[in-house]
């Protein structure tokens, strides 16, 4: 038996080691494409814009004078995933504009490594002042909803209007996530190689994005290659990396976290979720609506996670009807 249980350990760990030099080779080919400048490669549709401790990456559509719509973007994505959102939006004469929440799509990362939802909350105020934007509309999709809450909750008098969709806030959050996973996270060259193998890896984006939607026919190849394009950004698995704890194992504490929180969100709300969502069902959206003050819950029954990607007719729509009312109410 003792023979048999060593044979075992030896298979073990040769197992784990393939798996680990296979990791690597993952993190070796990131480190051969991640070759360029976020200045180089970032679109001509956008710029930079000084944000505090970072310069932001943003584009923007339809009349500077119009009403401001902020777009903040969930895992993954950047502010080319809003492109058919932006144009709707342009074409009513309101003024979008989506950012790029690093550590993704071009926007600098910050040196400090600090991507906690209250730092991140700070920079999307920070853009307002280096846009000169004195209120806008603030939407943020899935991951992006904590910076989003936390920005309002920050300085709840610049947010004209709070539009959340399928948001993910770890509401009652009660500790610091797993410590097995924070110990794996916390070695950089593992969690690197996970990244690389994962996340920063264009051969799985296809099959990432499909887990999000209820119809896997909405992860076109185009919306694959929107996706795709940042990751040639030098240092973007390590970014990464180290932003990772932050969705996986965040610390408590987060005021976009804390149900407390929320009767100070007093703007008009709207709360657009996926009936058909996995990743943050939709019994989160029905409890996000009643702890806001003054909020309505629209549900698109047909798609899941992303669905101004699933469904952008619908999505615009919804959105626009709320954002015309909240136009006109001001006029």
């Amino acid at each position: 038996m003792r023979r048999i249980l060593v044979w075992m350990a030896y298979l073990v760990g040769f197992v784990l080691c393939g798996v680990l030099i296979g990791l690597q080779g993952f993190r070796a080919k990131a480190g051969r494409s991640e070759i360029l400048s976020a200045a180089e490669i970032a679109p001509k549709t956008g710029r930079f814009v000084h944000a505090g401790d970072v310069d932001l990456f943003v584009q923007e559509a339809g009349p500077a004078d119009g009403p401001a719509v902020l777009f903040v973007h969930g895992t993954g994505a950047w502010s080319e995933t809003w492109r058919d959102t932006l144009t709707a939006l342009a074409g009513a004469g309101f003024h979008a504009i989506a950012l790029d929440l690093p550590p993704f799509g071009f926007s600098q990362r910050p040196s400090n490594g600090l991507y906690d939802k209250r730092s991140q909350g700070k920079r999307i105020l920070g853009l307002l002042d280096g846009m000169s934007l004195d209120r806008v509309a603030l939407v943020g999709h899935s991951f992006g909803g904590g910076p989003t809450v936390e920005a309002a909750l920050l300085n709840p008098q610049r947010i004209q209007a709070l539009i959340l969709v399928d948001v993910a806030l770890g509401l009652n959050q009660q500790a610091d996530g797993n410590r097995v996973v924070k110990g794996v996270l916390g070695v950089a060259p593992l969690r690197d190689a996970l990244v690389a193998a994962f996340l920063t890896n264009a051969w799985f984006t296809k099959r990432l994005l499909g887990a999000f939607v209820a119809d896997p026919n909405a992860i076109t190849d185009q919306r694959v290659r929107i996706y795709q394009q940042p990751l040639a950004v030098n240092g973007t698995t390590e970014a990464t990396g180290v932003w990772l704890p932050e969705l996986v194992a965040p610390p408590a504490g987060a005021a976009s976290s804390n149900p407390a929180s929320y009767p100070a969100l007093t703007m008009p709300s709207l709360v657009l979720w996926g009936g058909k969502d996995t990743i943050t069902p939709l019994e989160q959206g029905q409890s996000l609506a009643k702890i806001l003050p003054n909020a309505k819950l629209v549900v698109m029954d047909t798609v899941g996670h992303i669905p101004q990607i699933e469904d952008n007719e619908r999505f615009n729509e919804q959105l626009l009807l709320f954002l015309v009312k909240q136009k006109g109410a001001r006029q």
